[in-house]
């Protein structure tokens, strides 16, 4: 019996190719996408959770705001908030502090800037699961200059010889750390990655006075993970007490606990990564659910078309004594035949694509993944369930016809089968049309942040990274790189203005009474705004002689600001009335305002512009080169060759501004492209099911269409006719599907402070491609049949 299923599957394949190509070809298509979407899924899903202490680690947040300004949060504390925490708290077993850094690594003749060097305390491979492959967790960074590498960066200093006892030098300080310690890479699914840690006791940084001087990420690892919330509940009050020392001068710090393992997708804070994004995994997931859906409702409408061929099939085997339950297996049979495969196709594909989509996606998606018990049992059982929906319609219904009905011819379309195959297809379309309408607000937004005008120029300006031995040279290199006619002009700053970070306090008396207001500012020199393109508004821009009055080592440093809009406004002035007004950056910088630029974007436009303040002098680490744009790898040369004679201690690495700025939507671009392919692939899907039923329908209107020729109907009418009523239902599911976009898209740009308006023509476009590529698919086949010779339609029976 068996047998005999199998080869009737394999003839009735055989005998309807068309009918058998768009299934097969439409799941294998939706299997594909699924099983790479979901390996994404579950990468996004997996993250720390190989952390064995992950449920209670927790990473702490700090906030805080002086005066009346806003309060400001992120990822960063001092080096007090570990020890006062584990001293204070019962629940705090331990903790650990890191600082991320990317500095030179010279090992003999290999030198090269690192950006995955950390120092951590003592606790870290304590704390963490990170594998130690030599060296034990109590011992590999119990004192400074100690250093533990991971196995590719073993091997790329020391090839195959044993690190152990070796050392690297590292910074511009030369400092000399012992290797004790060889760790396995860190896994892809983890938010920390480094390929150095450093004992962080080589920092010097272990102060314990003051809640300021925020620059490190604190973690503490919790005695159980119930405890978060009891934790949380203490710190206001234990804060509370703890500032009433007048050296916080009446400022607001606070500290939130972030669970460990939720930091990757639901925290606003990036780590020593770029997080993922929670809203961006509903997205994707209800992406993958859309595609599976389309391909499925593609096949069951080709198969509930088709069963009205098969009634007269089903007749015959009833008459010879098949049972109903036998005709039933019988379909369920060749639906599961297909599947499965569509499947076996979708893997070999997903194993071709796989490369290509980890490129495109910006992951380490492993083959490997594809054959793990979970991926299996997902896509086994998609596939069965698939194979049951699908086949179960005409099972049910044609196995329990009377074979004396079905012979006679009395078996047709039922209306329930028609209403079946038109609701089908609109929600087929209805999704193309949704994901089409998303993904054009998704890139028009990207547009307006990519076009919108930022405040300065980003364009064909090159960034490099320096350090103290480049900074003591400064007017050399200036003179060195402006001697280039394509070098307009060269600037040294702490940070380009696509993303500044410093947290400061600003008041206007250095009064500790006088609480002041929270403001991010940024160390430059007097070529900065002529740099990057700022807009001077009031005042003038800062001279030479600005910074090296900010530059003193002694009491009488003096500084000059320049401050933005923002600053200006919450301080009560206005623009022209704040130059020459007194300032103090803190308690250290005393100074007068100079200027005032208007309000530029200095980080991503999901957060408004804050308060900034430019002061000269300072820390900086950051090379800033305007060039004219012309001959680009000409100047690049020009630059490296400087480079290497100024700086040989240092590689030569260079970004460009612009790719900088793009950097910080990295997350919304890969969701833009993810969306573009996916839309693209849907609308593919639901075309083919289209096609098929559209075949099927021409297919069973063969004599009407000879009939309607003979008596004179023209092609363009026969087109017309066939085409209207699919054209009605792809209408009805762009109405339904313009207002679900509109919501979602609404819910999704209220994530940016500043974003572009949802025009009425996003929409009408959307509607446009969707009708278009309806009208050429359901056309192509009625065309074709129109222009058919009616005399075989007539004379057939």
């Amino acid at each position: 019996m068996f047998q005999n299923y199998i080869k009737s599957i394999w003839r009735n394949l055989l005998k309807n190719k068309l009918h058998a190509f768009l299934n097969i070809t439409g799941l294998s298509i939706g299997l594909t996408c699924s099983i790479l979407l979901v390996l994404y899924l579950l990468h996004e899903l997996s993250y720390d959770k190989f952390q064995v202490n992950g449920k209670r680690i927790t990473r702490v947040i700090m906030e805080y705001k002086a005066g009346e300004s806003e309060v400001n949060k992120g990822n960063f504390t001092s080096t007090k908030v570990l020890p006062a925490f584990k001293d204070n708290f019962p629940e705090v077993e331990g903790g650990v502090r890191m600082y991320a850094t990317k500095p030179v690594v010279k090992v003999g003749d290999k030198i090269f800037r690192e950006k995955g060097f950390i120092f951590a305390d003592s606790t870290f491979f304590n704390v963490f699961s990170f594998k130690l492959l030599q060296g034990q967790p109590n011992e590999v960074l119990k004192a400074p200059k100690m250093v533990v590498l991971t196995q590719s960066m073993a091997k790329k200093y020391f090839g195959s010889e044993n690190p152990i006892g070796k050392s690297i030098i590292m910074g511009t300080s030369q400092t000399e750390c012992l290797v004790t310690g060889v760790s396995e890479d860190c896994p892809s699914n983890s938010q920390i990655k480094y390929d150095f840690i450093a004992s962080f006791s080589t920092l010097g940084a272990d102060q314990r006075d003051t809640y300021f001087n925020a620059n490190y990420t604190t973690y503490l690892l919790l005695k159980d993970e119930a405890s978060i919330a009891s934790l949380q509940s203490k710190i206001p009050t234990y804060m509370k007490k703890e500032l009433t020392d007048p050296k916080y001068g009446g400022a607001y710090i606070g500290f939130e606990l972030e669970p460990f393992q939720k930091v990757h997708l639901y925290s606003k804070y990036d780590g020593f990564e770029a997080n993922g994004s929670i809203m961006y995994i509903y997205i994707i997931g209800a992406v993958t659910l859309f595609i599976l859906l389309i391909a499925c409702f593609t096949y069951i409408n080709l198969s509930t078309a088709r069963s009205v061929d098969r009634a007269k099939e089903v007749g015959v085997r009833k008459v010879i004594g098949a049972e109903s339950k036998q005709v039933f297996w019988q379909f369920i049979g060749e639906s599961l035949f297909t599947t499965l495969i569509a499947l076996l196709l979708s893997f070999g594909l997903a194993i071709v694509i796989l490369p290509f989509f980890n490129d495109f996606a910006a992951k380490q998606l492993s083959l490997l993944q594809l054959f793990k018990p979970t991926t299996i049992l997902i896509m086994l059982g998609t596939t069965i369930f698939i194979s049951f929906v699908a086949g179960s319609y005409p099972a049910l219904i044609l196995s329990k016809l009377q074979p004396v009905g079905i012979l006679k011819g009395a078996f047709k379309n039922t209306n329930s089968s028609v209403w079946l195959r038109k609701s089908l297809l609109i929600f087929q379309f209805i999704i193309s049309a949704f994901l089409i309408t998303s993904t054009v607000i998704i890139k028009k937004q990207l547009h307006f942040i990519q076009n919108k005008k930022l405040g300065f120029n980003k364009e064909h300006i090159i960034i490099c990274s320096t350090d103290t031995k480049i900074i003591e040279k400064e007017e050399l290199w200036k003179s060195e790189l402006k001697s280039n006619t394509k070098i307009k002009s060269v600037s040294f700053a702490y940070e380009s203005p696509v993303k500044i970070n410093g947290g400061y306090g600003m008041s206007k008396t250095n009064d500790v009474k006088d609480a002041g207001v929270s403001v991010t500012a940024n160390p430059i020199d007097e070529e900065y705004i002529k740099a990057t393109g700022l807009e001077l508004i009031a005042g003038s821009n800062f001279v030479k002689q600005d910074v090296i009055d900010a530059s003193k080592e002694d009491s009488t440093a003096y500084y000059h600001f320049i401050l933005n809009e923002a600053a200006v406004n919450i301080l009560g002035w206005k623009k022209e009335e704040a130059i020459g007004k007194p300032l103090y950056l803190g308690s250290d910088r005393p100074g007068i305002v100079k200027g005032v630029v208007r309000d530029f974007h200095f980080a991503s436009m999901h957060s408004k512009i804050q308060p900034l303040v430019l002061f000269p002098g300072g820390w900086r680490n950051t090379l800033i080169a305007k060039v004219d744009g012309n001959d680009m790898a000409s100047t690049l040369a020009f630059i490296e060759n400087k480079w290497k004679n100024l700086a040989p201690h240092r590689p030569f690495e260079y970004s460009f501004m612009d790719e900088e700025f793009a950097r910080l939507y990295e997350l919304e671009q890969r969701t833009a492209n993810v969306f573009s392919v996916f839309a693209y692939i849907a609308i593919l899907l639901a075309c083919m099911g289209l096609f098929g039923l559209v075949a099927y329908t021409v297919n069973q209107r063969a004599k009407e269409i000879g009939i309607r020729k003979v008596l004179g109907a023209s092609v363009i009418g026969i087109s017309n006719l066939l085409s209207k009523d699919f054209l009605k239902l792809v209408t009805i599911a762009i109405i339904i599907a313009i207002p679900l976009a509109y919501y979602f898209a609404q819910q999704w740009l209220q994530d940016f402070t500043y974003r572009t308006e949802l025009s009425w023509w996003i929409f009408a476009l959307a509607a446009g491609i969707s009708i278009l590529v309806a009208y050429v698919t359901v056309s192509f086949q009625s065309t074709k049949a129109a222009v058919a010779n009616p005399i075989k339609a007539l004379r057939t029976e």
